[in-house]
């Protein structure tokens, strides 16, 4: 579809969530737009910019991914610290988030892309990734379906730092993990002049800016994976094959609500939505060219899409949720997501490497 005719159906069904939805959910909608925009435009690729780090040692997409987080958390923790109705993304240490992030970490590499990779890749008609976002639904509504499970092995209570430390020194100590770990990508690098590209940089900005906005609309931060888990519930639950009220996730007020609602005014799923819109804006001028998979590649790739949905619910996040959302608010289990990912990522390069993905 050409640009024209594309924009005048993003801007009708911005006008239809105006008048028939809400004036949050069409706010939510262009800041989807504007995050599904920015991912394809700069190529911000959370697992492209891991694999170059580990593969050539390549530092620039880790580095835009730190000033993503820099900028993210200088203003999402002041505004959590100053309007008590804002809320972080808190989850659990547990058992269940240290399995799910090693076992995301590889899968995202298999399947090229994490939940945001895989939306707006999905939005450029990349074929692989169109055929991995149901899978990566039904992965996530079954993580959650079974996640007291997981958590039943052993958890404890969701730590917010800035609860713990005050928001200044949260802030403070943020920036200081991130100047260590940026010292560290320099020497794993061998020490190069140079560390920035301005794609990375400008994205990294951008999307800051967008999920801190996210953030001031919708009350919570940026997320991706419920929203996926959410539509593969509400199918199986007007199929009658999934009873909501006998799961003790599904069962929780706050989700049984959601499920028997409207999906437009579900938070999540407006911005998932908006992100697929943003990416066929920015594809609607040229198409994406991709080199044709084996059937063993297919396979492989959407059965890694499938256990990426699945371990990402027992994670409490992908790279958005669970990195960019737990630490830019201030939640402890986002310092453990990441190393644990990063991990499962350089066996997940193995694997990809190993079927010549």
């Amino acid at each position: 579809m050409k640009r024209l005719p594309l924009s005048i159906c993003l801007i009708a069904f911005f006008l239809f969530l105006l008048w028939s939805v809400s004036v949050r959910q069409s706010l939510l909608y262009l800041i989807g737009i504007g995050m599904g925009a920015t991912l394809a435009g700069a190529r911000f690729g959370f697992t492209t910019g891991w694999r170059q780090l580990a593969e050539s040692r390549n530092p620039k997409g880790s580095v835009g991914q730190i000033v993503l987080l820099v900028v993210a958390t200088s203003l999402s923790i002041p505004l959590l610290a100053t309007y008590p109705e804002l809320s972080a993304a808190l989850g659990p240490p547990s058992f269940s988030l240290l399995i799910g992030a090693f076992v995301f970490g590889i899968s995202m590499q298999i399947a090229d892309g994490c939940g945001s990779g895989s939306l707006y890749k999905a939005g450029m008609g990349i074929p692989l990734n169109l055929g991995i976002l149901p899978l990566f639904a039904i992965g996530s509504f079954l993580g959650s379906a079974h996640l007291d499970q997981w958590l039943s092995l052993g958890q404890l209570d969701p730590i917010n730092l800035t609860d713990e430390l005050g928001a200044a020194n949260t802030v403070l100590l943020t920036w200081v993990i991130l100047g260590f770990t940026l010292l560290g990508i320099w020497f794993w690098s061998n020490r190069p002049t140079v560390l920035i590209d301005k794609r990375w940089i400008y994205g990294g900005i951008l999307l800051a800016i967008l999920a801190t906005l996210n953030l001031i609309v919708a009350g919570q931060p940026w997320g991706v994976v419920y929203g996926f888990g959410l539509w593969a519930a509400k199918i199986s639950y007007g199929l009658g094959i999934f009873d909501p009220t006998s799961n003790s996730f599904w069962g929780q007020s706050g989700n049984l609500t959601i499920l028997t609602q409207s999906v437009l005014l579900d938070i999540t799923s407006i911005t998932n939505i908006g992100i697929l819109s943003g990416a066929l804006w920015i594809s609607s001028n040229h198409q994406e060219s991709t080199k044709p998979l084996t059937s063993n590649q297919w396979l492989i790739g959407l059965f890694a899409g499938f256990i990426m949905g699945y371990s990402s619910r027992l994670a409490f996040g992908c790279n958005i949720g669970g990195m960019v959302s737990g630490i830019s608010t201030g939640s402890l289990h986002g310092w453990i997501w990441v190393p644990m990912a990063f991990l499962g990522t350089l066996i997940g390069i193995r694997i990809r490497r190993r079927f010549q993905f």
